[in-house]
């Protein structure tokens, strides 16, 4: 059981809340079961701008940090956030807990002092830093990678409880972290079911062709955005009875925006930038088929999507690669092309618009998982459990 008037500070440096949905859903069960919440998060990019808010009794403190695009620029980007970090925290204290989100594995600087005070530090690992940077610059093991390894032990040896978002993580935290077995929650970042419900589909969408095509998620030089692409011109060469649309924001939009006019396919997909809750609920109730084109590599094999979740929640059928963390989530929801072989990744695309029957069946598949076993309901159970352990005798 919780133990209501408890402080909690989370730290967030990679996104706003509550736009970061897991953060968010985090805070709110939280603060359902009696604890005081306040977060520390960037400012956002034209949302979330108030440098402090309050929002459903959730204490918001936001600062303004410059995203980097470099080693040297990474680097400062992370020691600016730790400082600012630590400065609205001392002004916010006291604290009973520090929930330390991240990337990056710098976090636990900030929850030191407030160790040393007599807190406990929960270390909810969103990615694996190490395995991100081996991802996505593809140097090898060098001087950067056992850096990265050791801010991850920093943080592991630093946490009285390790919040991991799958199975694949967990096995992390006990084997690369060393940290006892019930000290380590799995909870996973998956959507509320009273939140993410179909709505009606809007045909209206298509455009005018007989499919809708869709992509929802971060498009970061990781998350395959060019797969899809390249996938999708090979699917053009067949036929031409859909269009598809590449919903959310990040890094890589203005080079998939040229690759996508490299490829011949300005007509056919849209990139729609970020949008409200509700106008990404019609669009995956009304797509078809659902894009997961994550390739295979040392980070994306053992993550879980939250697309594909979010996929199953609306009962949509996918295309994914086979990659170990998305057969664990997707299961008989998705087919699988053999990992970065596009043009197998397209033929599954036709498969499934070729056959409606089959579609309605993996949707249906889908939506009772996430119903059954994913939905958000299963996961703050474990948080709580995790926050309990965390406060309660240490071993």
């Amino acid at each position: 059981m919780a133990l209501p008037g408890k402080r909690v500070l989370i730290l967030v440096e990679n996104l706003s809340v509550p736009l970061d949905r897991r953060v968010w859903q985090e805070s709110l069960a939280l603060t359902r079961a009696g604890y005081e919440v306040v977060v520390v998060c960037p400012l956002g990019d034209g949302y979330d701008m108030e440098p402090y808010i309050r929002l459903d009794g959730i204490e918001i403190h936001r600062y303004a940090l410059r995203g980097a695009s470099s080693s040297l620029g990474y680097l400062r980007e992370y020691l600016t956030a730790v400082w600012r970090m630590l400065r609205i925290a001392r002004a916010a204290r006291p604290f009973d807990v520090v929930q330390a989100c991240n990337p990056p594995d710098l976090l636990f600087l900030v929850g030191i002092p407030f160790k040393l005070g007599g807190a406990k530090f929960i270390y909810d690992q969103h990615d694996l830093i190490p395995e991100l940077y081996l991802s996505r610059f593809g140097r090898g093991k060098n001087l950067v990678y056992r850096t990265l390894l050791l801010f991850e032990r920093c943080t592991y040896r630093l946490a009285d409880v390790v919040i991991s978002t799958n199975d694949s993580y967990r096995e992390k935290a006990l084997e690369r972290g060393a940290k006892a077995e019930g000290r380590v929650f799995v909870v996973r970042s998956t959507p509320a079911l009273d939140r993410f419900r179909p709505l009606p589909p809007a045909p209206a969408l298509k455009e005018g062709k007989a499919h809708l095509l869709a992509y929802l998620g971060v498009m970061g030089p990781q998350d395959g955005i060019d797969y899809a692409l390249r996938a999708l011109a090979h699917l053009r060469d067949w036929r031409q009875d859909w269009r598809a649309v590449f919903i959310g924001s990040g890094d890589e939009i203005e080079p998939m925006l040229g690759l996508r006019a490299e490829l011949g396919l300005d007509e056919l997909v849209t990139f729609t930038g970020r949008l409200p809750d509700e106008d990404v609920r019609r669009y995956l109730s009304t797509a078809d088929v659902c894009l997961a084109p994550d390739p295979l590599n040392p980070l994306n094999d053992v993550s879980t999507m939250n697309k594909i979740v979010e996929y199953m929640a609306i009962g949509r059928p996918l295309v994914s690669f086979d990659l170990r963390e998305a057969r664990v989530s997707a299961g008989e929801a998705a087919l699988y092309a053999p990992p970065n072989d596009e043009r197998a990744f397209a033929a599954l695309i036709g498969q499934l618009l070729d056959d409606p029957a089959e579609r309605e069946r993996r949707g249906r598949i889908g939506r009772e998982r996430v119903e059954q076993e994913l939905a958000w309901e299963h996961s703050e159970r474990a948080l709580l459990e995790a926050y309990e352990t965390a406060l309660g005798p240490q071993p």
